[in-house]
């Protein structure tokens, strides 16, 4: 008589996502706690020239959330079940925040899959104790409220910065409502994926393609020198540092974001 299986099934979740245009394929994951909507920018703007990808991740905006564990290996075989289902071997992988801790799971997982890699307001390194330990407690917040005050009281604050928050106020406005529509929980098993992630910077180094890391002058979360080592791990890399943003580079400054975004697609061909 044959046992029944005590191991976990992984499955995978079928990933809701916005595109826009034809030609090099460049799928652009989101930063916490938002959603693809936060790519309208980039998908208005490169959409003229690339295939702009731009999937919610599990849980939030159109995405199921799923029953596995919390682990951002679960988010990045989402990514790799999406590509096939898009019959798509390569792309360009970027992800912003949590969208480039997905990126670099990715890398470990399904590395020969990607053919060059944008990094934005992210970090290699695992979350500190500390860090880590705040990460739980906003997720046990999140499920015992079940609503999403503790993401605006305690997350909200840091995503932008201090240029955006006086001379932007659409931008932060629209930040604000897209964080007040984050499932919270879904909110709450990404923080506990994010808190468990490991460093990834054996990762980095085993890139053999073109890297772009973004990272903006007053980002509170991923610093500056964050975003140089992660430059400094990768073989082909060059960086690029927005003046009077924070955070969430996409969304503060698009522009910029754009520009620097358009030269490096444009140099893979």
């Amino acid at each position: 008589m044959r046992r029944a299986c005590s191991v976990p099934v992984m499955t995978v979740v079928d990933l809701h996502v916005r595109e826009a245009g034809s030609g090099l394929p460049v799928v652009l994951l989101h930063a916490f706690p938002l959603s693809s909507a936060m790519w309208l920018e980039q998908r208005n703007d490169l959409g003229d020239a690339f295939r702009i990808i731009t999937p919610d991740l599990r849980g939030f905006g159109g995405s199921q959330l799923g029953y596995d564990e919390p682990s951002l290996d679960h988010m990045a075989d989402d990514v790799a079940a999406l590509l096939d289902t898009l019959s798509l071997d390569r792309v360009v992988l970027g992800g912003l925040s949590m969208g480039g801790y997905v990126a670099m799971a990715f890398l470990r997982r399904h590395g020969d899959r990607v053919a060059g890699l944008l990094l934005a307001d992210t970090k290699a390194s695992a979350d500190a104790e500390a860090a880590s330990a705040n990460r739980r407690r906003i997720a046990d917040a999140l499920d015992e409220a079940g609503t999403t005050q503790v993401l605006l009281d305690d997350v909200l604050p840091a995503l932008m910065g201090e240029t955006t928050v006086v001379e932007r106020p659409m931008i932060q406005g629209r930040v604000r409502a897209l964080v007040e529509d984050a499932p919270p929980a879904a909110a709450a098993w990404a923080q506990r994926a994010m808190a468990a992630r490991p460093d990834s910077f054996d990762a980095l180094r085993a890139v053999t393609v073109p890297a772009l890391v973004v990272v903006g002058d007053q980002d509170a979360l991923s610093s500056v020198a964050d975003a140089q080592a992660m430059v400094d791990a990768l073989p082909d890399a060059r960086l690029v540092v927005v003046p009077r943003s924070g955070h969430l580079t996409a969304v503060e400054a698009p522009d910029a974001f754009n520009v620097a975004a358009r030269e490096f697609l444009t140099s893979l061909g």
